[in-house]
């Protein structure tokens, strides 16, 4: 009897240790997922259905979102591109970040791109078995250094933009594929030949069958709805027929941007010819049976820029593209992750582009080769698991208005102009940051305007100064008032 006693509880142990292991093991018993990390370019949180978008239809995004998980609480790594990819790649915020604003605004008016150290999700992803490829805006070798183009920071494969000036064109004349330019035949001033656009959604097709029968790390950098604003006339059909008021978008002949006047059926058109074809890459993946074993994830790089109150790309948020308040850094978020994450799930997480690299490691089953990063693994809340949290978030940005600093902390934001007092804001009640509560909370103001300075290291390119170019232009007004 006591023999049988013994057994009993010794195959209850037993069963307890291996149902243990096996809910630990969610992902390391199975083939590592894919992962595709879809950023669409200056796309406001508001710009969408599934974020209370009326007037731009995005069914296909606002079901990738009803299909997994919107995160209402996630930021971009800057209020403006560069930096913010730069982020994302590299795991750190802008105290910490090597890139910490766009080409020629810094302290000596040359850009500054990753180094060749810093390691980037894709080496960390090449490390665990991935192929990696980038299809689209690369953005982080400006100024002819050929050390920071993609192959030399972790990607097996490379098409398309190589920096921002050409990134603001969308029938560029030449391209690059794996680290080479290539002319295209485009002619740029009249925007004649492909747009851009499409083909980055047919290498990202090609990428994804060529790569199916292993894991894979696409980063799909769309460079929509980002100026300068134009699309295809079929796009734009749906929207014209509504007889909107439209805004007339001026263009210099042969000089810049080269706008379609029709400005918010542009932009709408833009946005939904972008949603159509991520449903097509949704369908791909049912097709080639990886649907289940494929992350996809959808977000933007930061506020947007277009908008003047028609679509309200804001939501409810204060600020835009080049402002640390909500409407500059909170964006678009979510996941994708059939029977993994918990269909139609939403979460209040506070989370930031430095999380991404932590949180593949997670998936991949490695370490973050580098200790300093600033990111958390989210992939707890994507699994509905206990999530550790930041205990703040920083950002920094110096361009026309000056140095700006800004923290969250739980509820609390903080935003701080050089030589302004420090602005305080409760989201809890106040997320459009309305009212400044500095003078009535002076102790957490204090803790704020702290943590602002212990966020950051030194950085000789990117000190917290009025740039050269924004002195120039206020001696200018300081002579005509006078």
């Amino acid at each position: 009897m006591k023999f049988k006693i013994i057994v009993i509880i010794a195959l209850f142990v037993i069963s307890s240790c291996v149902k243990i292991t096996a809910q630990n093991s969610t992902i390391n018993n199975s083939k590592k997922p894919n992962i595709i990390y879809i950023m669409a370019d200056d796309l406001g949180y508001g710009d969408l259905g599934i974020n209370g978008q009326k007037k731009i239809k995005t069914p296909n995004i606002d079901k990738l979102a009803s299909e997994g998980m919107l995160f209402t609480q996630h930021y971009a790594g800057s209020t403006v591109c560069m930096p913010s990819r730069a982020s994302l790649l590299v795991g750190k915020h802008m105290g910490h970040n090597t890139v910490r604003g766009n080409p020629n605004w810094t302290s000596t008016g040359k850009a500054v791109n990753l180094l060749v150290e810093d390691v980037t999700v894709a080496e960390e992803l090449k490390r665990a078995g991935y192929k990696t490829g980038i299809i689209g805006k690369w953005g982080l070798s400006e100024g002819g250094d050929d050390a920071n183009l993609p192959l030399n920071q972790g990607f097996d494969y490379f098409y398309g933009y190589r920096n921002h000036g050409e990134a603001h064109h969308y029938y560029p004349d030449v391209l690059w594929e794996n680290n080479k330019p290539f002319e295209t035949g485009n002619i740029v001033m009249e925007k004649k030949g492909t747009f851009s656009h499409d083909s980055f959604v047919k290498k990202a097709k090609d990428f994804i069958k060529e790569n199916k029968e292993d894991p894979f790390f696409l980063y799909l950098a769309f460079t929509i709805p980002h100026y300068e604003l134009t699309v295809p006339e079929n796009s734009k059909v749906p929207y014209k027929k509504l007889n909107w008021e439209e805004r007339e978008l001026k263009v210099k002949p042969n000089k810049g941007y080269q706008h379609d006047k029709d400005g918010h059926a542009t932009y709408a058109g833009m946005v939904s010819r972008m949603d159509g074809d991520i449903g097509d890459l949704l369908k791909l993946l049912e097709t080639l049976d990886i649907d289940e074993n494929t992350i996809v994830v959808f977000t933007s790089d930061n506020g947007h820029e277009f908008d003047k109150n028609f679509f309200n790309s804001n939501g409810d948020f204060k600020g835009k593209k080049r402002d640390l308040y909500e409407g500059g850094i909170r964006i678009p978020f979510m996941v994708r992750w059939p029977g993994t994450i918990q269909p139609n799930s939403k979460t209040t997480h506070i989370s930031a582009f430095w999380d991404f690299l932590p949180t593949v490691c997670d998936i991949a089953g490695i370490k973050p080769s580098d200790p300093t990063i600033d990111g958390i693994s989210y992939l707890p809340t994507l699994l509905g698991k206990e999530q550790k949290k930041h205990d703040y978030l920083y950002w920094e940005f110096n361009e026309g208005k000056g140095p700006i600093q800004a923290v969250r902390k739980g509820d609390w934001k903080a935003v701080k102009y050089l030589e302004k007092s420090i602005e305080l804001y409760n989201l809890s009640n106040d997320v459009g940051e309305a009212h400044n509560v500095a003078k009535m909370n002076p102790e957490i103001a204090e803790d704020m305007a702290n943590l602002m300075k212990e966020a950051r290291t030194e950085n000789n390119n990117f000190p917290l100064e009025y740039h050269k170019r924004v002195l120039e232009k206020m001696n200018k007004q300081k002579q005509v008032k006078n």
